[in-house]
């Protein structure tokens, strides 16, 4: 495997996501504007402009046509990817950060305020809050779901981790720790979290 340099962006990097194919990446960044590479050559294809903040996350649909964004202007973007068309926004009470749901008929947001939703893709209706007693005490400050898409955990500066069931929003597990969780992931293979 060789690095490939890609250039384009003027300010840190904040998130990376590749597609399900592998054949696209997707840079999130504090320079307001997620940006789509070929994966194999580094080759940048195009930008996303439309956030006034740094944007934190983002998550591309299983087919790879849309895009959602998350960022610290306090919104969630939906784009075209093809065509870098920017085709809803959810405004939000805080900073935010996103992924798609099962089947990408939904869209799970979290953020600063630490409360979980979950929204209509479609429609952009919210269908679903987290319980706040179950919730997280702090800004949420990592998101991310399992591979099949039906759990997802996110990570708080409340020194804690917690698995959610991603269909009912119930709490499955919370993971403490002594210092704030800045980042999750799972594994695709395995049950690690």
């Amino acid at each position: 495997m060789r690095p490939i340099l890609m250039k384009g962006h003027e300010r840190p990097l904040t998130f990376l996501k590749y597609n399900r194919d592998g054949d696209l990446l997707f840079s999130c960044t504090k320079d307001h504007t997620p940006t789509v590479w070929f994966a194999d050559n580094g080759e940048r294809i195009g930008t996303y402009r439309g956030h006034n903040g740094a944007v934190w996350s983002c998550d591309v649909s299983r087919d790879s046509m849309r895009l959602i964004t998350g960022s610290a202007d306090q919104t969630v973007k939906l784009w075209n990817v093809q065509t870098g068309a920017q085709l809803y926004t959810f405004n939000f009470g805080s900073p935010a950060r996103a992924v798609w749901g099962p089947l990408n008929r939904t869209i799970v947001s979290a953020g600063e305020d630490a409360v979980i939703r979950i929204w209509d893709s479609e429609t952009g209706k919210l269908l679903r809050e987290a319980d706040k007693e179950s919730g997280h005490k702090k800004t949420i400050t990592s998101l991310t779901k399992s591979a099949d898409g039906s759990h997802f955990l996110t990570g708080s500066l409340d020194k804690s981790a917690k698995l959610w069931d991603t269909r009912t929003l119930t709490l499955i597990k919370t993971y403490v720790t002594e210092r704030p969780v800045n980042a999750v992931a799972m594994s695709p293979l395995l049950d690690h979290m």
